[in-house]
């Protein structure tokens, strides 16, 4: 059952060949082919040795060459196709795997990158389909030839000489055994090099990006030091790979020499006794320095075929992973999915949200962050969520946007379960800006168009306008078709952040939530859009995660979250006159901006 579950990963990937299969067989007539055609080739040798040189004749040359040249061409032409298809089959092996991991990632829920860091997600998607992609490829091909000239030069060897046959046999266990023994070994070195590399590489990342920082701690004697350690581990454990290294392939071909060496002894006391030919000879010969490195790669491909499982495992595991938050097959029926959406049935938002005896825990908690909670939040209520940083605020908003299923109890958008409609259409209806904005890597407009992809010119500029982001765009050489790089990384982060709302406004949506979306703005930026965001929640059902309290004075209703659980609710005024957890927050906040507005203007 063990070994059954060591090679599941494989087996899952098996729809991902299966399309394929034709081209895959393809490729391994022809290696075939290819490896028998290699090991008749020397055949060609040992006769023309045997006709035309220990003759001393050039009778029937013409037609020799003319089929030397025809086997040569079809040998060439069948690893043509071959590699070709095995070029051909990785290509499109990525493409799927890849094109299946992304897109399974796009379903899953954020309680999966929560748990799951970039670094792992990045490495599944892209490392682990690169191995198994060259697995199935190339080291299918290798294999197909390797395996077949081995065989047909052993049933060759034996069908010309038994007894010289044996002289070549007989080295092949010593390379299989050195080949088991330093494969081992150089897997365990490898793995250490890399893994100090990696090391390495993180000092590299650190010492650059945090450069400031080590020179204001004067810590870069530390830095050094350390560097130093890791680049001298590097050392010691390369040069102790390259030794192993050096010293498997000076035994491989120690080995080849000393079957090359047998097959010379012996072969000349029988070709000077003429029981073996002279071209019966230098097959054996061809063969002996020809055969050892299949065998050797044949202990490697077991190796890498070993090392392969752990990749399929893990890509599977990812490809098997379901989403906390998923839609019902009726809703998936009448509604459609995250990539074939019917949006012909999907009705529109009002604006209604209601918590119904709520109670709410992380995937990965232990507590409940809320138990029973009841709100109604007619359309166009402002509902504005405060708190200490790490305090919890994002949870509402989580469940609102079915980020996360409540544990018990129900979301209801406009009188109905969130569930009983579809992730896509609720998230079609939704605005959010984040704290931390984002932008995808291409131009200004093609970051806008993601809110809406019909947009015209003018409702472009106008959303700009609207919250001051064409300001931002007047500077850029080429407007609205500049290219921002990666995650906008030319811009600010309050640029990007006028860019975000100006996306969100260009989507219409029915309901608005802002995470702290203004604490990355300069407060003459904010002012400048605060007017404009109040206008553009007029109607709008919207729930502001607020950094600076001043800004929701206004909200119809403040939750106050402390410890991850919401302990008080109200206006701002039934709050303050409270003089509970929310009147502390306010008041802290506003001696500290009056301290600092002192320190501006003494």
């Amino acid at each position: 059952m063990k070994g059954k579950r060591d090679f599941s990963g494989l087996k899952k990937l098996a729809p991902f060949l299966k399309t394929y299969r034709g081209m895959f067989a393809a490729m391994i007539v022809c290696t075939v082919l290819v490896g028998v055609f290699n090991t008749i080739l020397p055949l060609f040798q040992q006769y023309a040795f045997d006709n035309f040189i220990a003759n001393d004749t050039l009778e029937g040359l013409a037609p020799f060459i003319v089929l030397y040249i025809l086997c040569l061409l079809v040998t060439m032409a069948l690893d043509y196709v071959a590699s070709f298809d095995c070029c051909k089959l990785e290509m499109y092996l990525l493409r799927d795997m890849r094109r299946a991991a992304f897109n399974h990632l796009q379903t899953l829920s954020v309680s999966y990158f929560s748990a799951n860091s970039v670094g792992r997600v990045h490495a599944r998607v892209m490392s682990d389909t690169s191995a198994i992609g060259s697995i199935i490829s190339w080291d299918v091909y290798q294999g197909g030839w390797n395996v077949t000239y081995v065989i047909s030069a052993v049933i060759i060897m034996l069908a010309l000489d038994p007894l010289l046959a044996l002289c070549v046999i007989v080295v092949v266990p010593l390379v299989a055994v050195a080949s088991c023994y330093f494969q081992r070994r150089l897997t365990v070195l490898n793995r250490r090099v890399r893994e100090i590399n990696s090391e390495i590489t993180g000092g590299f990342n650190e010492g650059i990006t945090g450069v400031q920082t080590a020179k204001t701690l004067a810590i870069e004697d530390r830095l050094d030091a350390r560097f130093s350690r890791n680049t001298a581990r590097m050392h010691r454990q390369g040069t102790k790979l390259g030794h192993n290294r050096a010293l498997f392939y000076s035994i491989i071909a120690f080995a080849s020499s000393a079957a090359l060496a047998l097959v010379l002894w012996y072969g000349g006391v029988l070709t000077a006794e003429n029981a073996v030919k002279l071209g019966t000879l230098t097959v054996f010969m061809t063969y002996a320095q020809g055969i050892m490195s299949p065998v050797q790669w044949s202990v490697d491909a077991i190796a890498d075929l070993i090392a392969v499982k752990v990749n399929a495992e893990r890509l599977s595991a990812l490809l098997s992973t379901e989403s906390d938050v998923k839609d019902t097959p009726e809703v998936t029926a009448k509604y459609g999915d995250t990539f074939d959406p019917k949006r012909e049935n999907w009705e529109p938002l009002y604006g209604d949200v209601e918590f119904r005896d709520v109670t709410f825990r992380y995937p990965d908690g232990e507590e409940n962050v809320l138990e029973h909670f009841n709100l109604k939040v007619p359309k166009g209520t402002l509902v504005a969520i405060v708190g200490e940083t790490g305090a919890g605020k994002s949870t509402l908003v989580n469940l609102v946007c079915r980020f996360y299923e409540p544990t018990e109890g129900q979301v209801l958008i406009d009188g109905r379960d969130a569930r009983e409609r579809s992730v896509g259409w609720l998230h079609s209806h939704i605005g959010y800006v984040l704290q931390t904005p984002h932008l995808f890597s291409g131009t200004v407009r093609e970051n806008l168009l993601y809110g809406n992809e019909t947009a015209t010119q003018a409702q472009l500029e106008e959303a700009c306008a609207s919250v001051n982001a064409d300001k931002v765009i007047a500077r850029l050489e080429n407007g609205y078709d500049s290219c921002i790089g990666e995650d906008g990384c030319s811009l600010s982060t309050g640029e990007k952040q006028l860019l975000s709302f100006a996306r969100a406004i260009l989507a219409d949506p029915a309901i608005f939530v802002l995470d702290e979306a203004t604490s990355s703005i300069d407060t003459i930026t904010e002012k400048l859009i605060q007017q404009a965001i109040e206008k553009l929640m007029r109607g709008r059902t919207s729930f502001v995660i607020a950094h600076r309290l001043s800004t929701i004075r206004s909200a119809d209703v403040i939750l106050a979250v402390h410890g991850g659980k919401i302990v008080e609710s109200g206006t701002h005024e039934e709050l303050i006159k409270r003089r509970g957890y929310y009147y502390g927050l306010y008041i802290k906040q506003f001696r500290e901006e009056k301290l600092r507005r002192q320190e501006i203007i003494p």
